[in-house]
């Protein structure tokens, strides 16, 4: 791409005029005109640095030094990618084994501050909009809110669920979010059993 394409159409990402790069850049519109017409190829020192400014471009761009490439609108934010391990499965329904190794990576944004993703199977979370199938995003935390959805390890096996202390915490409570399953409760040395491996912060599901 030519000089003066670059010019153009870095302006117009921008949603910019050419009196509006003009003002920027403090030349005369019909400059503007000119530079994106390839009538002035040469320009000065202060008005590459400006130009380059007012265009959130390298200067080495604008002095031919440096390829051109798409730049993004200032208003959005670069997306930052990560892998996290994804499980098969965790039940939103009756406790079920927990899976023995990571079975694939799943590429997720770093805006999803999560430890490793889990398969629901079942459909005791539909409540909370979380169906059979879906993926969710546990962030490991061995304690969680009262009320709050955590995947938690039952001996082998693992559950969706809400999950309620009282008395102290000497009764544990999963709850479904499906009126069809009824409470778990854990309570004395039942509680020796249970293990909290994380909270869910985010999940993943297909149109229905």
């Amino acid at each position: 791409m030519e000089i003066k394409d670059v010019l153009k159409t870095r302006r117009l990402d921008l949603h910019m005029t050419m009196k509006d790069l003009a003002d920027k850049v403090g030349v005369s519109e019909g400059t503007i005109s000119r530079w994106e017409s390839g009538k002035i190829s040469d320009m000065k020192r202060d008005k590459i640095m400006s130009l380059a400014k007012a265009l959130d471009i390298s200067p080495s761009v604008i002095m031919g030094w440096e390829d051109y490439q798409t730049m993004p609108h200032p208003d959005l934010h670069p997306i930052g990618k990560t892998h996290l391990p994804l499980f098969d499965g965790i039940a939103a329904g009756q406790p079920r084994l927990i899976p023995d190794g990571i079975e694939v990576y799943v590429e997720v944004t770093t805006e999803i501050r999560a430890d490793f993703v889990l398969k629901v199977h079942g459909d005791s979370m539909i409540g909370a909009r979380i169906h059979d199938g879906d993926l969710v995003f546990i962030r490991q935390q061995p304690i969680v809110e009262n009320g709050e959805i955590a995947a938690v390890a039952i001996g082998d096996e693992a559950t969706l669920k809400r999950v309620f202390w009282y008395a102290n915490k000497t009764l544990l409570v999963l709850r479904a979010e499906n009126s069809e399953y009824k409470d778990l409760e854990f309570s004395g040395e039942d509680l020796e059993s249970i293990k909290i491996l994380g909270k869910a912060i985010a999940f993943q599901s297909d149109v229905r």
